[in-house]
């Protein structure tokens, strides 16, 4: 800062721009020139440090000097050595020779030799940096740990809690990794665990060779309050002293799952019987009726014709079941074999038969065993005016819908039995609506007519 065109202060922005001090701050008078001078000396910094980006040296500034303006190392910062690119003078490039040279700088830890630890060193991240001078255009670059995937590793898949990859250390073993995976999960198959090593002989292919190697309950690291291990549901597993089995760079472990291994699965039972609920299976091949057996049967209301079976596994959704049949013939398919979260609703018998739709007096009728589709249709006054008689259908008590069926003279009507609907749907229903689009239209043209009469008064 130059006052009266006398030199009046020099003021040095990096205080200010890496740590905030503004002590040496001047105000400005009126007539004061701010002059910002070309760079001096620069060396840059790259790599795993805070702040890495190209920095001014003043006079006799050293790598500790740069590394403390970069705000020291990264945590993820490989500290046994850091390396100085540095232009060669001229003279020094001859014909063939490379124009830069590279410096190892060592970067020893604090206390494995005290000598080192002396007047214009640094401590960072606990090792020692050394107050190297630099020159115009070096380059500091600070290299990072390799990822896991670039070191020594071992990983650990099935029922565990935590998979994944773990740096390997010397002398890990199994029960090391299982420790870090968090232990086993509920249902872990603990007499034995399958590793996959890397071969010593690969002449003939071969990628990995697997062994079994044993485990017991002392790879269950939860107690309770007496001391107990928190053992997996299944059978037991007995500490049977298995040998600590030392782990090698790159092994796969597997941690077994227990066979038909499965928590309990639930279906739900509801309506005209007599212990209604959501009941657990008891095995995989449960069916239908040894259900019914359990909730103590169909009671005397029940209408068997209009069970609602809906299976939610894989979407497949309503699923059409004989009830009668499979109550008294449980070996045919009938008595469908119950899968996890399936629904069964039992209706109770509805002696009449509903119409709604196109129909002249819309409303329900006594069911009359064997009458057939027109029979509900005259009790209902019959068709209207708007009938579409072409695609009436009945809509069962079991959720089934069946379809009038017309083919040249003959016509095929389902029957409507007890607690069913008959739908008559309204003719042109799915067609076009000319009014609708008369109306748009009829909209469009008055904007239109109005936007020409605007037009021409302009």
């Amino acid at each position: 800062i130059r006052r009266q065109d006398q030199p009046f202060a020099t003021i040095d922005l990096y205080d200010y721009l890496l740590r905030g001090d503004k002590r040496k701050d001047v105000r400005l008078e009126t007539g004061d020139v701010v002059f910002v001078p070309l760079h001096g000396p620069r060396a840059q910094v790259t790599g795993a440090v805070l702040r890495p980006a190209i920095y001014e040296l003043k006079s006799g500034e050293t790598l500790v000097d740069l590394v403390r303006d970069a705000g020291g190392f990264r945590p993820n910062a490989a500290l046994q050595r850091v390396s100085i690119h540095r232009i060669l003078p001229a003279p020094l490039r001859g014909p063939g020779a490379a124009p830069r040279a590279v410096l190892d700088v060592p970067l020893p830890a604090v206390g494995a030799d005290s000598s080192q630890v002396r007047l214009g060193n640094a401590v960072f991240n606990n090792v020692i940096v050394s107050p190297i001078p630099l020159e115009d255009g070096d380059s500091v670059a600070v290299d990072s740990l390799p990822p896991l995937a670039g070191t020594l590793f071992v990983a650990i898949s099935g029922a565990v809690n935590k998979p994944g990859r773990y740096p390997w250390r010397d002398k890990m073993t199994l029960r090391d990794l299982v420790l870090l995976a968090r232990g086993p999960k509920i249902g872990a198959y603990l007499k034995e665990a399958e590793i996959a090593r890397m071969p010593s002989d690969r002449t003939e292919g071969q990628l990995a060779q697997t062994i079994r190697v044993p485990m017991d309950s002392t790879y269950l690291f939860e107690r309770d309050s007496l001391g107990r291990y928190f053992g997996p549901a299944g059978p037991a597993f007995p500490a049977s002293g298995a040998l600590e089995e030392p782990l090698q760079p790159y092994d796969n472990v597997l941690i077994l799952k227990q066979p038909d291994f499965q928590l309990q699965r639930t279906v739900y039972l509801g309506g005209e019987v007599r212990f209604a609920g959501t009941y657990t299976l008891t095995s995989k091949n449960e069916r239908l009726a040894n259900l019914i057996d359990r909730a103590g049967g169909l009671t005397p209301q029940a209408y068997p014709e209009g069970i609602q079976f809906f299976r939610v596994g894989n979407k497949v959704g309503r699923i059409n079941v004989d009830l009668r049949r499979a109550l008294g013939e449980r070996t045919t398919g009938s008595n469908i074999v119950l899968e996890p979260s399936d629904s069964i609703e039992i209706p109770p018998f509805q002696p009449s038969v509903k119409l709604t739709g196109a129909v002249n007096s819309p409303g329900s009728v006594l069911w009359e065993k064997g009458r057939g589709l027109e029979y509900y249709l005259g009790a209902a006054g019959g068709f209207s005016s708007k009938a579409d008689r072409r695609w009436v259908s009945v809509r069962y008590a079991n959720g089934e819908v069946r379809t009038r069926r017309r083919w040249l003279l003959f016509t095929s009507d389902p029957e409507p039995g007890p607690g069913s609907e008959v739908v008559v749907p309204i003719r042109g229903a799915a067609g076009t609506n000319w009014a609708v689009v008369a109306s748009a239209l009829a909209g469009v043209l008055s904007s239109t007519v109005a936007l020409v009469v605007l037009l021409k008064q302009l």
